[in-house]
């Protein structure tokens, strides 16, 4: 992904609210398997890391992305955001 696709993703990603929570329990398969419904519907995923969990949120958000075949767009604070192109109908439309 080039950095003018990241930017470009960024910005879409600034209008979104957190669709899915990470807490106490970290990174169970629930929370992969709610991840990766999200991401198959609508391609950039906003989720929240809660102030209850202590791991990084960098290593959450790698560990995430590599569980759900996506790629991390941008880590700020407690926050990530995850990308990954539709295969068939996609909604995003990626600059070159």
């Amino acid at each position: 992904m080039t950095s003018k696709q990241r930017a470009y993703l960024r910005g879409l990603a600034s209008k979104l609210e957190p669709i899915c929570h990470v807490g106490k329990a970290s990174i169970t398969p629930e929370v992969i398997e709610s991840i990766r419904e999200a991401i198959d519907k609508r391609e950039l995923v906003k989720v929240a890391v809660l102030k209850n969990c202590f791991d990084d949120p960098k290593e959450i958000a790698n560990l995430v992305a590599e569980r759900t075949r996506s790629e991390v767009v941008t880590v700020i604070g407690k926050k990530f955001v995850l990308f990954k192109q539709a295969r068939e109908n996609s909604k995003i439309e990626l600059p070159k």
